[in-house]
């Protein structure tokens, strides 16, 4: 399997978090990974960076971020301009899908940890 950047969007240090079992999943599967959130720390030895650097080489945005709180950050999310948005379970956005289809984003509502654990990622 070939490995697939990843920026973590929502990463946090707590482990009982998804985004924090997604984001050490994916190291011990070999996809190299961003942190990005609010909370300060690391997760998999990665630090955790604000929104505001926008990385050029992101294969795959998984978003741990409820639709409440995803506008603020549409600009950085199609900024990075990744090929594709993974919406996890209770991140589901028509708008900011619809916004991410007409840039040539593709997107899907899935959950990065099945992916992962199918061999679909």
């Amino acid at each position: 399997m070939a490995e697939k950047k990843t920026l973590v969007l929502g990463a946090t240090p707590n482990e009982g978090r998804y985004a924090n079992l997604a984001a050490n999943r994916l190291v011990r599967n070999g996809h190299p990974i961003v942190n990005v959130g609010l909370k300060t720390g690391e997760v998999a030895g990665v630090p955790i960076e604000k929104p505001e650097t926008i990385h050029t080489d992101i294969d795959t945005i998984t978003l741990y971020v409820g639709p409440q709180h995803q506008e603020s950050l549409y600009d950085y999310i199609l900024e990075t301009r990744p090929r594709r948005i993974i919406f996890n379970p209770g991140t589901e956005n028509s708008e900011l899908r619809r916004m991410a289809n007409e840039k040539g984003i593709e997107t899907e509502y899935a959950c990065t940890l099945v992916l992962l654990s199918i061999g679909q990622y």
